[in-house]
């Protein structure tokens, strides 16, 4: 019965992310969907205990998608692209972030009414973890989007270079966010040692794990060189798996020391690109498939309806946000004219980690009488972006003039 599931979950997610591909649209687009119609709520096709025992799937999913994130990281990149798509990147992300945390704590009182909520333990904490979910991009809609119409110039590699770079930021808000949320609904005295200092101490702890975990793996690939593609794939398998639980046990940020132990792996280990290679071929698609597919059989129907108005106003307080941090951004670093004019509208596109980002706060005890909450509005958030994100994307090429002619008209 077990196989017949898995089997059915699999086969769904691949289909529909086919389907979505041929209109266009971003297979995890495809995936949500599949796992929305598969979804126990909705109907009775998979059973509601999956949903309930998906940890072990979820969270090795997600140490290998942060692992990549951080395969993304090259120092001599940043060198190369320099202080501009830094600067756009950071102030993108950090207003997002903050714009969704002050607008959600705003507007939150009018929809969220939860029994005994207060202002330090229901809507202040709620905003800082959906203001956590507002930094990532998913550049991948955007990459299919300037391949599919051949885009080249300015503003589409500034797109790409810091879509590639915030999903580091969000993953460090991230951190933040959770500690300091964890301390106002837990009740924790408040100081500034909790407040700032704890945040701090678990993100430099946590780095330290993926750079020990790096660097570890790093010197055991020095023997594997001659091995065959199978061995570096159970070994990585390995290594994600015991940093990912380290992590979890000293109380530290799985996802940063992941993605850590990435950043580590893709500037010093020599195989670094013969493991990205091998993960991207053999195991990208069937972890999307499955992660994806698992995350829409969570979504809450009862939640979602009940607050549909939170998902627009979060889909709009992130978008001032992504566009006044770009155009800012792109004037502190003198960027050119066209760049601060269109650089914006390739970075509302957003999927991938924030999904995780915001199941793995549902597994967070002290956030259950707003998980169901958060879930819900990321997972409807994430559609709305996947489904207009590609069309705006479209649409800023094609006004910044980096899309052919005949690619007009198609």
């Amino acid at each position: 019965m077990e196989l017949l599931i898995v089997g059915t979950v699999i086969l769904t997610g691949f289909v529909f992310g086919s389907l979505v591909e041929r209109i266009g649209l971003p297979k995890v687009t495809g995936y949500i969907i599949a796992g929305i119609i598969l979804n126990p709520r909705l109907f009775n096709i998979i059973p509601q205990e999956l949903i309930q025992n998906d940890k072990l799937v979820t969270n090795i999913s997600l140490a290998f998608i942060t692992f990549s994130v951080g395969g993304t990281i090259v120092f001599h990149s940043l060198k190369l692209m320099g202080k501009k798509i830094l600067t756009i990147t950071f102030f993108e992300a950090e207003f997002a972030f903050l714009f969704v945390i002050i607008g959600i704590i705003i507007v939150s009182p009018w929809f969220v009414h939860i029994k005994g909520a207060s202002w330090l333990t229901t809507f202040i904490p709620l905003g800082l973890l959906m203001g956590a979910m507002a930094s990532p991009t998913d550049p991948s809609a955007t990459l299919a989007v300037v391949h599919e119409y051949e885009a080249r110039g300015e503003v589409s590699s500034t797109i790409m270079g810091v879509a590639a770079f915030d999903d580091a930021f969000g993953i460090m808000n991230y951190s933040a966010a959770v500690t300091i949320a964890y301390v106002l609904v837990t009740g924790e005295k408040l100081s500034v040692a909790s407040a700032i200092g704890k945040p701090i101490l678990i993100i430099l702890g946590t780095i330290a794990l993926g750079v020990a975990f790096g660097f570890f793996f790093n010197v055991l690939t020095e023997f594997l060189k001659k091995e065959k593609e199978g061995t570096l794939i159970v070994t990585i398998l390995a290594f994600l798996s015991l940093c990912f639980g380290a992590a979890h046990i000293l109380e530290l940020d799985e996802l940063l020391a992941t993605m850590t132990m990435g950043v580590m792996v893709t500037n010093f280990n020599p195989l670094k690109n013969k493991i990205f290679k091998i993960l991207e071929r053999y195991t990208e698609e069937l972890i999307f498939v499955v992660f994806f597919t698992l995350s829409g059989m969570h979504l809450e129907f009862s939640v979602l309806g009940k607050y549909y108005l939170l998902i627009l106003f979060f889909v709009l307080f992130r978008s001032i946000g992504k566009i006044a941090g770009a155009m800012y951004g792109a004037h502190v670093s003198k960027a050119s004219k066209k760049v601060k004019k269109y650089v914006a509208g390739g970075l509302i596109p957003q999927g991938g980690i924030v999904v995780g980002l915001a199941l793995l706060m549902e597994q967070n005890p002290a956030f259950s009488n707003i998980a169901q909450i958060l879930v819900s509005t990321i997972l409807g958030a994430t559609v709305v972006h996947e489904l207009i994100g590609p069309v705006v994307s479209k649409l800023t090429l094609e006004k910044a003039g980096e899309i052919g002619p005949k690619k007009f008209k198609r």
